[in-house]
């Protein structure tokens, strides 16, 4: 697990950078956190390192939102839900695949998402801090992207 604090959105694009470096197609990333905590921001990072142009915004009421980069990214928000039923899950299930996946509100989409390559957790440290904690069951991708951020963001 890694735990780095962020004092600006920029650091926060910059660790979502590092991270989209290691991802592929058919890669889930989950991204948690409270309103306002910066998990748009963190999918907007790793949107555009993978090469995605324009604007890069939530979709929390449109649930996703299917960008086209290097490779395709889906922004998916499930904070509008509060669980997931099978006819749900058919609707959403098509921006997995073949696309590098961006989940806010994981927690309502249990039992129904693919396994996480990363999940990533964001907290408020103060007005402009954040606490960044990312996991992934492969030691070598955390170690990764330590490497390629350095000790500070």
């Amino acid at each position: 697990m890694i735990e780095m604090e962020s004092s600006s959105p920029e650091e926060t694009e910059r660790l979502a950078a590092a991270l989209a470096a290691e991802l592929q197609p058919g890669d889930v990333v989950t991204v948690s956190g409270e309103l306002g905590s910066g998990k748009t921001t963190f999918v907007r990072g790793a949107a555009q390192a993978l090469g995605v142009e324009g604007p890069v915004t939530s979709p929390t009421y449109t649930i996703g939102h299917l960008y086209e980069g290097r490779v395709p990214v889906s922004h998916l928000d499930l904070y509008r839900f509060e669980g997931m039923s099978d006819a749900e899950w058919g609707d959403l299930e098509s921006y997995f695949g073949e696309a590098i996946a961006f989940v806010e509100w994981p927690e309502a989409g249990a039992g129904f998402l693919p396994p996480a390559r990363a999940a990533v957790g964001l907290r408020h440290l103060g007005e402009r801090h954040r606490l960044i904690v990312l996991a992934s069951p492969e030691k070598a991708l955390e170690n990764s992207i330590l490497a390629g951020v350095g000790p500070r963001i």
